[in-house]
C-alpha cells in the first residue's frame, strides 16, 4: 500500500522504531502493530470512512464524572453521537460507574474513542475504591529505577482493566521551585537526572502494558510559584537555560519511546516572544521545539483548555483553533466543542488550515487508537473489577518503593536503629492534625513505646520526664498530594523544647519541603524523612526505626538545611519485619484464606475459643492474625497483644536460652552430670545421667509427677491445711491461684520427689517435665535470682519481649491475659492469669517448664534468634555453634528425635510436624494449645498460640485434627519459589 503523504510514513516509521526499542527493553510485545502496512491500511479505512466534520471531531476528548449525573451524561452522550469526538477523559467518580458509562460511549462511537485519565498516581489520583501509589517525589527519593517501573507497570496494568488507553503520565517537571503550588510531590525532585530516569522506567513500565503514557507539562512547570489552573504562569529562564535543564528529560525520553506529550499553558518570554502569550498555542513551541528540534512525532496534548491560563486568553473557539494550529494533535476539554468544531471547518475553508494538516493529527490519532486495540476493541468486564484494582501485587510494589524512599538525615552517635531495647524508655509525641496510630501500633511490635499526650507544653515536658528517647511524628493528610505539609509555629516550638530534653528522633510523614522550617538540628538526634502519611508508609517507617530494614533513601529537593542527594544509609539488625503480601517471601497469597479456614473450623468444632497465628519467612512476618474470643461467651475477641500461656514452650523460651547461656559461658557442659549442677542430687539414681540426656528425654526420667496431688485430702479432695491457705500470710506467701496461697515446704516435697522418684527400666525416648524443674533450681541457685527476673534481664527486654514472662498479672491487665481451664479438681476456679500447669503453679507460677505467657508476636522474635544463629536487633546472644549443639539430635539412632531442649522432626510416620519440614528445624508445643516451629533451611518461623483446655483440658480437638500441623502443611505447600 501506498501512503498518502511521506510525513505519515515518517511518523509511522517512528512510532514503530519507538515502540519496538521498547517492546526490547521490556520484553513484551511491541505497541505497533507486527505488521504495519495492515496497521496503516485500517488507518487509512477509518480516515477515508469520515466525513471531514467526524475528522475535526477526531481531535477533541471531553472530559467526564461518573459522579455528576444524567443532565452531564447527556451532555457527553451528545458529543459523542452527534460531534464524533475522538475521545473522552475520565475524572471523579467510582470505576464500576465508569466502566459502564465507557462501554455505553464505545458502543455509541462511530469510531471507538481514546479513553484518558490524569492517574499520575494511580486511578485513586480521580476514583473512589481504586488503589494509591506513592507519589513521584517518593519515588523520586529511591535509589535506582526498579520501583519507578514497578508502579508505572501496576498503574498502566489498572488503566488497561478499565478501558484506560491514554494515563497523563508521567509528570516530568523538574520542581525546583519550592513554592511551586501544583506540581510540588507530582515532580519526581530537582534533579533533572534523577527526574529523567525515573519517568523514563516509569514510562517503560506502563507502556510495557499497552497504555500509552504522556510527559509532561511541556516546556517546564516546576519553576514557578502560580497555578496555571488559576492563571497563566510565567518562567522567566533564558532559552538556554530552558534548553539545557527543562528540556532534558524530553530529549532523553523522546528518544527512548515516549507515546505522548502534554503542552502546559505558561508564559515563557524567552520562547515566545508575544506578551502573556501561552505555551499551549505557540507554534514556536509546539511545533519549532518540540516537533523539529526535539523530533517529537508522537501524539501531541494541549492541557485542559477550560484552565485558567488558557480559557482567559480567548473565547471559546478560538483557543482550540489557536491551539490546533500551533501544532497540537488532540485538544483536551474544550470549554465548547462545536464552536471548535466550527471554527476549525472555517479555517479549513479559508484555507487558514490545509487539509493535509488535519489528516497529520488524525491519523496520528487513529494510529494511536490502533497501537491500543481499539481495531479489536472489547467492552470492559465489570465482574471482579473493583478486586483486580487493589491487588496484593500493588501491596507488594508499594511496600517496596516506600520501603526504599525513606530517608535517614540525621543519626547522631548512631541512634538509629534503636538498640540496647532494656535500656530505653520510649515515648511517642504525635504532631499534626491526621492519624499516627498506624505509626504507634507499629513501633509497639518492637517494644513498649507509650503514646503521650497533653494540651500544653509544659504539661507535655512534665509527663516526658520519665522517658529517655522521644519519637515524634509529624502527619498530614496523605489525601492528595497539595494538602499542607508545614509544622505550625507551636508544633515547630513543641518540636525544638523536646529535643533540647530528650534524645529525639524526628520522623516527618510530609513532603521534604518542610525542613526548611527546621533552622537547626543540633539537638536533633535523629530525622527521617517518609515522605506520606499511608499506612505503608508508617509501617515500614517504624520498621526502619527499630532495625528490621536497610535505609536507603536519599532526598531528591533540597530544603532549608538538607541538600538533594542528602541521606544517610542505616543498616538493619535483623529485627524481624511485617508486611501483608506472602507472595512477598515467596509464598501463594491464598495460604492466607487456607489457614483462616481452619481456624474458623477449630474455632466452630469448640476446639478453641480463639487463637493467635503468625508466619515469618526471610525475616519477614506476613500473617499476623487473630481469630475468635477469649471463651465461649464471646465477650473478648482475641487481639494480637493479648498473652497466651504457653505451657511448655516455656522449656525453649525460658529455660533452655538461661542453660545455652551458662554452657556458651563453660559454667555448665553438656556431658556435665546432674551430680554436678549443685543441686544435693549425689547419691540419688539421677546423679550420672548428663544434661544432654535428660534435656534430650533419653534420661530415663518419669514422664511427670502429679505434685499437686499429695497434697490434696484424699476422701475430700480438698486442699490441706498444711499446704495452703486462702490468703497471704506467714509461710504461706506463695500464691497459686485467686485465694490460694501455698508455702516453701511444698518446693521441698517437689524436689524430693523427683530425687527420689524411679526411673524408667528402659533407656528409652520419653517425654519429661522432670528435668525442667532441676534446671531451673539450678539456675535460680546460680544467679541467685528466679526465672522471671533472669529472662527478662538476659533476653526478653532487649528482644523487645515486652508482651512475654512470667506472673502475667503483674505485668498485664486481666483483660488482655487469655484464661485456660475451669480447674474444679485442684484450684477449683477458672485459671485466669495463672498458669495452667498445676507444678508450676505450686512454685508459684515460675517453673522451668511451664508458666511463661507470651503473644505470637514475642515467641517469633525469640524462634528468629534462634534462627539466625543466635543474633537478633544487633546483640549477639548465642554463637551459631551454641545453637547447632543445641539444635542437634545425638540419639537420632536411638528412636530420640529429640535435640537439646528443642524437639525436632519425627523420624518415623508421626511425629510433632506436618513431615514437610527440614531436618535442621526446631520447635516446641505446649498443652495448652501452643506450638512453635523454625525452620533455617526456609527461613520460616511459624507461631500458634490458643487456649485448647478451656475450658476443659480434656479437650483434644486440635491434637486429634492435627490443627497445628496442618496448618503447617498449608504453609509449606505455599511456597512457590
Amino acid at each position: 500500500m501506498k501512503f498518502k503523504n511521506a510525513s505519515l510514513l515518517l511518523v509511522v516509521l517512528a512510532f514503530a522504531k519507538a515502540y519496538t526499542s521498547q517492546a526490547q527493553l521490556t520484553n513484551n510485545k511491541p505497541l505497533i502493530a507486527a505488521d504495519s502496512i495492515a496497521q496503516m491500511h485500517w488507518v487509512d479505512s477509518v480516515y477515508n470512512s469520515l466525513s471531514q466534520k467526524e475528522r475535526i471531531g477526531q481531535l477533541f476528548m471531553v472530559d467526564m464524572f461518573s459522579n455528576k449525573g444524567k443532565a452531564h451524561e447527556d451532555h457527553v452522550r451528545n458529543l459523542v453521537e452527534k460531534h464524533k469526538i475522538g475521545g473522552v477523559i475520565f475524572s471523579k467518580g467510582s470505576p464500576v460507574e465508569q466502566a459502564y458509562l465507557t462501554n455505553e460511549l464505545q458502543a455509541k462511537s462511530k469510531t471507538k474513542m481514546l479513553i484518558a485519565m490524569d492517574a499520575e498516581w494511580g486511578l485513586s489520583m480521580r476514583l473512589e475504591d481504586t488503589y494509591a501509589f506513592p507519589w513521584n517525589m517518593t519515588l523520586g527519593a529511591t535509589p535506582g529505577n526498579t520501583s519507578s517501573y514497578e508502579v508505572g507497570q501496576r498503574i498502566g496494568e489498572h488503566c488497561k482493566r478499565l478501558g484506560v488507553h491514554i494515563n497523563f503520565a508521567p509528570d516530568v517537571d523538574i520542581n525546583t521551585n519550592p513554592k511551586n503550588p501544583i506540581i510540588g510531590n507530582r515532580s519526581f525532585g530537582e534533579d533533572m537526572y534523577n527526574v529523567t530516569d525515573k519517568a523514563g522506567a516509569f514510562m517503560k513500565g506502563m507502556q510495557s502494558t499497552g497504555t500509552l503514557a504522556c510527559a509532561k507539562h511541556f516546556p517546564g512547570h516546576g519553576d514557578t510559584d502560580q497555578d496555571s489552573h488559576k492563571t497563566l504562569p510565567t518562567v522567566d529562564f533564558s532559552a538556554e537555560r530552558i534548553d539545557s535543564v527543562e528540556l532534558y528529560p524530553y530529549r532523553k525520553l523522546i528518544k527512548e519511546g515516549m507515546a505522548s506529550v502534554m503542552i502546559a499553558h505558561l508564559n515563557i518570554p524567552s520562547l515566545e516572544p508575544r506578551a502573556g502569550y501561552p505555551t499551549s498555542i505557540s507554534h514556536k513551541v509546539v511545533t519549532d521545539i518540540l516537533k523539529t528540534k526535539l523530533g517529537f512525532n508522537g501524539l501531541i496534548f494541549t492541557d485542559a483548555l477550560n484552565m485558567k491560563g488558557a480559557s482567559n486568553f480567548s473565547a471559546p473557539g478560538e483557543i482550540d483553533l489557536a491551539a490546533f494550529k500551533a501544532g497540537n494533535d488532540v485538544l483536551l476539554i474544550s470549554e465548547n466543542i462545536p464552536k471548535s468544531i466550527a471554527k476549525i471547518t472555517e479555517a479549513i475553508a479559508s484555507g487558514d488550515v490545509t487539509e493535509e494538516r488535519l489528516a497529520y493529527s488524525v491519523k496520528k490519532i487513529l494510529m494511536s487508537k490502533y497501537v491500543v486495540g481499539l481495531h479489536e476493541y472489547k467492552p470492559i468486564v465489570i465482574s471482579n473489577l473493583v478486586k483486580d484494582l487493589n491487588t496484593e501485587q500493588d501491596d507488594v510494589v508499594y511496600e517496596n518503593a516506600i520501603s526504599k524512599a525513606i530517608t535517614v538525615l540525621k543519626n547522631k552517635n548512631n541512634i538509629l536503629p534503636l538498640q540496647n531495647l532494656e535500656t530505653k524508655k520510649i515515648a511517642y509525641v504525635e504532631l499534626g492534625d491526621d492519624s499516627g496510630d498506624v505509626f504507634f501500633k507499629e513501633l509497639n511490635r518492637y517494644t513498649n513505646v507509650d503514646k503521650v499526650v497533653a494540651d500544653k507544653l509544659d504539661v507535655l515536658l512534665t509527663m516526658l520526664e520519665k522517658y529517655n528517647t522521644v519519637i515524634i511524628g509529624l502527619h498530614r493528610s496523605n489525601a492528595n498530594p497539595w494538602k499542607s505539609y508545614r509544622l505550625k509555629q507551636h508544633e515547630l516550638t513543641w518540636l525544638y523544647e523536646i529535643a533540647r530534653k530528650h534524645d529525639v528522633v524526628f520522623d516527618g510523614f510530609v513532603r521534604p519541603y518542610m525542613l526548611d522550617q527546621i533552622k537547626t538540628t543540633e539537638n536533633f538526634e535523629g530525622i527521617v524523612m517518609s515522605y506520606q502519611n499511608s499506612k505503608m508508609s508508617q509501617e515500614v517507617s517504624a520498621q526502619i526505626i527499630f532495625g528490621a530494614r536497610d535505609a536507603v533513601g536519599t532526598l531528591p529537593v533540597s530544603s532549608g538545611l538538607f541538600n538533594v542527594n542528602d541521606g544517610i544509609k542505616v543498616k538493619n539488625v535483623k529485627r524481624l519485619s511485617y508486611g501483608h503480601n506472602p507472595s512477598s517471601v515467596g509464598l501463594d497469597s491464598r495460604m492466607v484464606a487456607k489457614i483462616d479456614s481452619i481456624a474458623k473450623y477449630t474455632i466452630d468444632g469448640k476446639g478453641a475459643p480463639g487463637m493467635q497465628i503468625l508466619v515469618a519467612r526471610h525475616g519477614k512476618v506476613i500473617l499476623d492474625k487473630t481469630y475468635g474470643y477469649h471463651t465461649y461467651n464471646k465477650k473478648s475477641k482475641v487481639n494480637e497483644s493479648d498473652v497466651y500461656d504457653i505451657a511448655s514452650v516455656t522449656k525453649i523460651l525460658g529455660t533452655l536460652p538461661l542453660v545455652m547461656e551458662l554452657e556458651e559461658s563453660h559454667v555448665v557442659s553438656l556431658d556435665d552430670s546432674i551430680s554436678k549442677l549443685d543441686i544435693d542430687l549425689t547419691s540419688s539414681n539421677k546423679e550420672q545421667i548428663t544434661v544432654k540426656q535428660m534435656l534430650s528425654h533419653y534420661g530415663r526420667f518419669k514422664p511427670w509427677i502429679p505434685f499437686y496431688i499429695y497434697t490434696l485430702d484424699s476422701l475430700t479432695k480438698l486442699p490441706l491445711s498444711k499446704y495452703y491457705s486462702n490468703g497471704p500470710q506467714q509461710g504461706f506467701d506463695i500464691q497459686v491461684a485467686n485465694g490460694m496461697y501455698t508455702n516453701i515446704q511444698v518446693q521441698d516435697t517437689i524436689f524430693n520427689r523427683i530425687k527420689t522418684s524411679d526411673l524408667r527400666k528402659k533407656l528409652e525416648y520419653k517425654y519429661s517435665d522432670l528435668p525442667y524443674y532441676l534446671m531451673k533450681k539450678y539456675i535460680e541457685k546460680h544467679y541467685n535470682k528466679n526465672l522471671d527476673e533472669l529472662t527478662q534481664n538476659h533476653f526478653y527486654e532487649s528482644l523487645g519481649m515486652n508482651r512475654t514472662g512470667y506472673l502475667p498479672r503483674d505485668k498485664f491487665p486481666l483483660n488482655q491475659i487469655v484464661p485456660t481451664e475451669n480447674d474444679t479438681l485442684f484450684r477449683r476456679q477458672l485459671v485466669h492469669g495463672y498458669v495452667h500447669d498445676q507444678g508450676a503453679a505450686m512454685q508459684g507460677g515460675i517453673g522451668g517448664h511451664a508458666g511463661l505467657f507470651s503473644t505470637a508476636n514475642d515467641v517469633a522474635k525469640m524462634m528468629q534468634m534462634y534462627m539466625q544463629g543466635g543474633t537478633y536487633g544487633g546483640r549477639q546472644y548465642f554463637t551459631p555453634e551454641t545453637i547447632d549443639k543445641f539444635n542437634t539430635c545425638y540419639y537420632c539412632e536411638n528412636d530420640v528425635r529429640r535435640g537439646v531442649g528443642f524437639d525436632k522432626p519425627q523420624l518415623k510416620v508421626s511425629g510433632p510436624t506436618c513431615g514437610c519440614v527440614g531436618k535442621s528445624s526446631f520447635g516446641h508445643s505446649g498443652f495448652t494449645g501452643a506450638y512453635t516451629w523454625a525452620d533455617p533451611e526456609e527461613e520460616i518461623v511459624y507461631v500458634f498460640l490458643s487456649n485448647r483446655v478451656h475450658p476443659d483440658a480434656g479437650n483434644r480437638f486440635i491434637i486429634k485434627e492435627n490443627i497445628r500441623t496442618n496448618i503447617q502443611q498449608i504453609i509449606y505447600d505455599s511456597i512457590i519459589d
